[in-house]
């Protein structure tokens, strides 16, 4: 052997070789052999960026079901508040018959603003109209309210 191959033992810090090696190479960041599998590092930047994104996705679909959810809960408290406005507007008017549940009937107003319940519908009047306008066809509910079916 020549002077450059021969290995000096007094020069090799034996401190040093501890802390280059380990006992459990399998749990190094890093291949320990020549063929070993390539390990990266990933990058945690780009991860939390796709959960984020992912995150808000998910919120968003949810926030739009529970807007339409919403959306929907106003427009039934819109029909049952024109169901009670109707249903006011009806008591008030002139009934010169006892309404029966399930029954259809019409709700006119006269010339002069007052209004009054009929069981005849508006093409059914003949000639002579006995009201100034059309105001809705109603149906009497269980509840004594009444269904608007259509508004004239």
């Amino acid at each position: 052997m020549t002077k450059k191959n021969k290995i000096d033992i007094d020069q090799i810090d034996l401190e040093r070789m501890k802390e280059l090696t380990t006992e459990n190479p399998g749990l190094l960041p890093y291949a320990h052999t020549s063929g070993g599998a390539i390990i990266k590092p990933e990058d945690k930047g780009k991860i939390t960026g796709r959960a984020v994104a992912a995150m808000h996705s998910q919120t968003d679909m949810q926030m739009t079901q529970i807007y339409q959810q919403m959306q929907l809960l106003a427009d039934q408290a819109k029909k049952i508040q024109k169901r009670v406005e109707v249903s006011e507007r009806i008591y008030n008017a002139r009934i010169s018959f006892e309404p029966l549940i399930n029954h259809i009937y019409y709700l006119y107003q006269k010339e002069d603003g007052t209004d009054f319940l009929s069981m005849i519908a508006p093409d059914e009047w003949g000639r002579k109209k006995g009201f100034a306008s059309f105001v809705a066809e109603i149906k009497l509910l269980a509840d004594h309210t009444w269904d608007v079916l259509s508004e004239g």
